[in-house]
């Protein structure tokens, strides 16, 4: 053995070893090297200088184990090629005459380089232009002059989709307010925090030329992103936990981003950059392997066969060494993936020399068992990111478009004329649906397209306003485009089409239709078949229209064939489902039965996707009575019936779309009813099937539509599809519903009139359109019912803090906001949920949002939510997540029990717990407490004993380093629970500067807010002289005769009302008992008027009172004169409690029964003064203050 081989400080050796052919190894080679015997000096490409004299190379014999472990042992190693550090060489340095050189064989150092350089220059010629088949048949297109960075960050995990992807983009549309950090791609495999798995967003600015950086040895305990330290040798790895799977397995990286978003155009820029030797050169090999070949290979291959298939330049080599090689896959589109990725059931495969199939060799892949350190980037949809197991991918990252300048840089460099730019640019800005679409750089390119032709011919008059009006002059402009470039047309009216023209749009139109209800957006040639299209012909037509439908060369130029966008697939099926009403008369609806995503592959499912027969796609006059059919005034005339058919056609579509529950069908809808309307039938009249005498039959269609879209949004509960029902609206040109509601905001009388909840879906539309983010939405402004109430959450997507407390909310409310809360680019900071009867059940809804990476809630108020012990795991669970950003946690006036408050400081004895604040923000006390403190932690009336106590005195010696605030106040932690937690105030290494434990005592452990029952007696003073009081001043009634009461300032001369003695803040419980026909409970300032009948001194008819009025059949609550009726069940209890939180500005009232309270109503307000409970009494009624004994349920 000669002396090992340094990469990195010498130069080449100038004498080659002599090279032999090395025995068959007894045993596979991944298990070559787990003994000594076969292995011969290693080479370090790391210390030492090039050897003069080379060692011998002999051929090993083969090994009796898979090669994936060919590194675990060294029986049968011979000089190990490492290019981790270092470049290839360009020449070897030989010593001896030229005779022996030139019989020398080939270094495998030098084959590589030659491979690699073949690869690069087979990668460089490919992806240069931006779009194969333009770059064929089209005008070519340098990537490099029109690529634009786009906005990347990193993006969590999956989850079910519930929305469309256009309306996932329209968050991404509001003002950025987060803190997310752009990633740009070449970062996206560098390690983050303390750990090589990637798990949360880096500080560092990312971009694309970075997407393979990765570290190489181990990193010191308390670095920055910065400070890593590189160590060769893998052995010296200082890794524990989670982090030792490291050292065999390189990273994995999962993008996501919407159809069109720039997922495919990322990896062609990072492909070119490096085989450009721009970035990225660390890298030895980069393979892309797009699912949408893949799906077609059916043999078996071993992985080297596999990717010899794709780069032949790899024959020369048996094999890549695992761990020598810094070696990238790319798998771009998974959702474009036909193969079942069966992870749970494949075998298991670790040698890159065993055949077997692409879906086998896929799933060893992503799991690290074939090729451990190789690194892979893998590009999909969201719909289709849940395929590939979690425990997978150590990465997600998330591709959002453009954002505000990234647009306005995309059309200044795709429209050279940068007056006309400005001018697209100003007209994208007018329409609300068109800019919010400009995020999606396809639809960019549409539109530039569309508006650069418009504008350039003096069609201003005409430009899109809609969706449907943009696609619809795409399509035309692109035909008109191919006529006069292949068919040497001279002029061309883009509405008059040839019969060719036309055949070829609606065999692509059904094609388009057919494999939207299958998820598919690549189709092949069985698939084209199936629409009556000629592969030949499918071919010719994306030749000469590349920019609608296009066609790339899969592995052997197998033709692979997909619309350019998503949208346009929507768009042209949306044409065919038309033309097959009008032409056919054929109802395509109900469809396939698709409520679950397209993507979501059971064990069952066939190979082909589960395609069905295609006689159940089309119903003739099918009889649907779930709809309210108008009357056929005279079926004998046409235009009556085809009317019908076609009112009958947009109700089944809206109602399919309904069914959905990813929305994967509302911008096909949209789609739909925008080319209901006459105009825009007419742009497409040389397309579709018109008679040219049907204005008035059309303007009745587009009116029951639109009555129907409005009595669906009245009947619908889901906001999503709500959303969409406006958007269709939009098409029509018909959105009276929010065109009302925004005349109401801009007037300000919005929060002057009850809404209905249908108006309140209208408001909810406003704000969800609007750019602007709120500071601050307080739910309560508006008046509406709690179906209301509901149908206004998603408006906690557009703000920064949410009030909605006291806004009849219940578990099932918690969906909604969880969804909200793993919106990309959500603002909300702050969410108060209190007084609201949420529940164990709600609140764990609600922790699924506020793990998400990209929830950004710091605070968040759950007081009074009828919660208890239950749900304190889950809670803990988000005081332990990494994503966790939650500082200030408020649980007062919930019986969370000692129990509940030992799981909770497991939360807090947690490192990433980020807690700061166990406290209530609500007081003006508390206010001064909690100013200086960033951490706050509210359990107040949580019902805390010493037991308690001593498990969060536990958790803050645990982890002291963050809680700065904790209110433990009206609880009953005993003396012992006050020395141990006042004696963290002292020591130097607890945070905690703030405790409160006021306010307790044994009285402090009843259940609900019984706890704070306080002793009452009427005031003598103020009782009317027609009342007489009773049982010790506890009982008033309206007597039979007058009383002979002093005069006194404060009594009630001409109503039959009554005050307590007592005025109350702070937090305050009473009961009382009324009999007989009516009764009026209240509290009242003390500045209430005593004399007359006005206003002024009726309790609750003035700003000064708040009151519950009872009769035997109702309640209602009355304040400032505003009378809300309370809708309850019958019950014979007439006994009311009253819960009144001072500081919190909150005054409930409840009814009680046996073992029950049931909330009636809450007035939430800022107090500024005592509140004195009072009475009003009626005729031969009477009011009896009760003793309050403890109650066990609250509702």
């Amino acid at each position: 053995m000669g002396q090992p081989i340094n990469f990195m400080e010498a130069e080449f050796p100038t004498e080659p070893g002599v090279h032999q052919e090395r025995p068959a190894s007894p045993v596979p080679s991944c298990l070559s090297l787990k003994s000594e015997k076969s292995m011969g000096q290693p080479i370090n490409f790391m210390e030492a200088e090039f050897p003069t004299e080379p060692g011998v190379h002999q051929e090993r014999p083969a090994s009796p184990v898979p090669s994936c472990l060919s590194m675990k042992s060294e029986k049968s190693m011979g000089h190990p090629i490492n290019f981790r550090e270092g470049q290839f060489p360009t020449e070897p340095g030989m010593e001896h005459g030229g005779d022996y050189r030139r019989k020398a064989a080939p270094r495998p150092c030098e084959i590589l380089l030659s491979v690699r350089q073949d690869i690069k220059t087979k990668m460089k010629n490919k992806y240069k232009i931006l779009c194969e088949g333009i770059g064929q048949h089209g005008n070519p297109t340098l990537l490099k002059d029109i690529y634009t960075e786009l906005y990347i960050t990193e993006g969590g995990g999956g989850g079910v989709n519930k929305e469309h992807e256009v309306t996932q983009i329209e968050m991404a549309s509001k003002r950025q307010t987060t803190q997310d950090t752009p990633i740009k791609c070449r970062d996206i495999f560098k390690p983050i925090k303390h750990h090589l798995l990637i798990r949360k967003p880096t500080s560092e600015s990312l971009n694309h030329e970075d997407i393979f950086s990765m570290t190489k040895g181990y990193i010191t305990s308390d670095r920055t992103a910065s400070s890593y330290e590189y160590e060769s040798d893998i052995s010296r790895f200082h890794l524990s936990g989670q982090d030792k799977h490291i050292k065999r397995k390189g990273l994995r990286n999962l993008t996501k981003g919407i159809a069109g978003i720039g997922k495919t155009v990322s990896v062609h820029k990072v492909i070119l950059d490096w085989a450009d030797g721009k970035a990225n050169q660390d890298i030895h090999f980069i393979f892309p392997l797009p699912f949408r070949d893949l799906n077609r290979i059916k043999d078996e291959n071993s992985l080297m066969q596999l990717l010899s298939r794709y780069f032949p330049e790899l024959k020369e080599i048996n094999w890549i060494e695992d761990g020598l090689t810094k070696t990238v896959f790319i798998f771009d589109g998974l959702d474009e993936c036909r193969l079942p990725l069966d992870f749970k059931n494949n075998k298991k495969c670790c040698d890159v020399t065993e055949p077997t199939s692409v879906d086998v060799l896929l799933t060893n892949l992503i799991e690290g068992n074939l090729l451990p350190s190789a690194l892979l980037w893998i590009t999909t949809r969201p719909a289709a990111a849940n395929r590939i197991p979690p425990e997978c991918v150590d990465q997600v990252t998330e591709i959002r478009g453009f954002n505000e300048p990234q647009k306005e840089e995309y059309f200044r460099k795709k429209i050279t004329d940068q007056n006309l730019a400005t001018e697209i640019i100003k007209h994208i800005k007018t329409s609300r649906s068109l800019h919010i679409m400009c995020h999606i750089p396809v639809f960019c390119w549409i539109s530039a397209t569309v508006l650069e032709s418009m504008l350039k011919e003096a069609e201003k008059d005409k430009i899109p306003q809609t969706l449907t009006q943009m696609y619809e002059h795409f399509l035309l402009i692109q035909t008109s485009i191919k006529n006069k470039k292949y068919n040497k047309y001279t002029e061309t009216n883009p509405k008059e089409l040839s019969q060719s023209d036309k055949d070829m749009i609606l065999k692509l139109s059904k094609l388009a239709f057919q494999q939207l209800q299958n998820g598919n957006l690549i189709f092949y040639e069985e698939e084209l078949r199936e629409c009556d299209i000629d592969v030949s012909e499918a071919s010719e037509y994306s030749a000469l229209c590349t920019e609608i439908f296009k066609e790339e060369s899969g592995l052997y130029q197998e033709k692979v064939f997909s619309f350019v966008h998503l949208s346009i697939q929507e768009f042209l099926a949306a044409v065919h489902v038309l033309e097959s009403c009008l032409g056919k008369e054929e109802l395509v609806f109900p469809l396939k039965d698709i409520t679950e995503s397209p993507f979501q592959h059971d064990d069952d499912d066939d190979d082909d996707g589960g395609d069905s027969d295609g006689d159940d796609l089309i119903n003739p006059f099918p009889d649907y009575d779930e709809y309210d059919h108008y009357d056929y005034e005279d079926y004998n005339d046409v235009e009556v019936r085809k009317s019908d058919k076609l009112s009958d056609l947009y109700f089944r579509a809206v109602d399919q779309a309904l069914k959905s529950e990813n929305g994967h069908l509302d911008l096909f809808l949209r789609f739909l009813l925008g080319l209901s309307l006459e105009s825009n039938q007419n742009l497409l009249q040389g397309i579709l099937t018109l008679t040219g005498s049907e204005t008035q039959s059309n303007m009745k269609t587009v009116k029951r539509t639109v009555e129907y879209l409005s009595k669906k949004i009245k009947m619908e509960t889901l906001p999503e599809r709500i959303i969409n029902l406006f958007h269709c609206l939009n098409e029509l040109g018909d959105n009276y519903l929010v065109a009302d509601i925004q005349t109401s905001l801009q007037s300000g009388t919005l929060s002057e009139t009850k809404l209905e909840p249908h108006q309140c879906s209208a408001l909810a539309y406003l704000f969800l359109m609007s750019e602007e983010v709120l500071e601050e939405f307080d739910m309560k402004t508006y008046k509406t019912s709690q179906e209301g109430y509901q149908r206004l959450l998603p408006i906690v997507k557009t703000c920064k803090r949410a009030l909605l407390d006291g806004c009849i909310l219940t578990y099932e409310s918690c969906q909604t906001l969880a969804l909200a809360l793993h919106t990309p680019n959500c603002p909300l900071r702050e969410l108060d949920l209190s007084y609201n009867h949420l529940e164990d059940r709600g609140v764990e809804l609600l922790c699924a949002g506020l793990t998400s990476p990209f929830c950004n809630i710091q605070t968040l108020v759950l007081g009074h939510c009828g919660l208890t012990e239950d749900c304190c795991s889950d809670l803990a669970s988000v005081l332990r997540s990494s994503n966790s950003q939650l500082k200030q946690l408020d649980l007062k006036d919930n019986d969370l029990l000692d129990t509940g408050i030992t799981l909770l400081s497991v939360g807090l004895e947690d490192p990433n717990c980020q807690l700061h604040t166990l406290g209530n923000r609500d007081s003006s006390d508390q206010a001064t407490f909690f100013q200086s403190s960033t951490v706050q932690f509210c359990l107040s009336g949580c019902v805390v004993t010493e037991k308690g106590s001593a498990s969060l005195d536990s958790a803050l010696k645990s982890n002291p380093s963050h809680l700065k605030a904790l209110d433990l106040s009206y609880n009953h932690p005993g003396d012992s629970g006050f020395k141990l937690l006042s004696a963290g105030l002292e020591d130097p290494n607890w945070r905690l500067e703030n405790l409160r434990m006021d306010h307790g005592g044994e009285c402090r452990l009843k259940s609900g807010p019984r706890k704070y029952a306080c002793d009452l007696r009427l005031d003598l003073n103020t009782v009317n002289y027609d009342l007489l009081l009773s049982e010790e001043n506890r009982m008033v009634t309206w007597g039979t005769e007058e009383q002979l009461y002093p005069d006194h300032p404060e009594r009630f001369v001409d109503l039959k009302q009554v005050l307590c003695r007592e005025g109350l803040s702070g937090r305050r419980y009473w009961e009382v008992e009324w009999d007989g026909c009516r009764a009026y409970i209240g509290m009242t300032y003390k500045g209430i008027n005593r004399r007359g009948e006005d206003d002024d001194c009726k309790l609750g008819d003035n700003d000064k009172s708040w009151i519950l009025f009872c009769k035997r059949d109702s309640y209602s609550a009355c304040h400032n004169n505003n009378t809300t009726v309370i809708t309850v069940t019958p019950s014979d209890s007439h006994r009311v409690g009253v819960y009144l939180d001072w500081s919190a500005g909150n005054l409930s009232f409840y009814r009680v029964s046996s073992d029950t309270l049931t909330h009636l109503k809450t007035f939430h307000t800022i107090f500024t003064e005592p509140l004195y409970p009072g009475f009003r009494v009626g005729l031969f009624s009477c009011v009896s203050l009760c003793q309050v004994v403890p109650v066990s349920n609250t509702t």
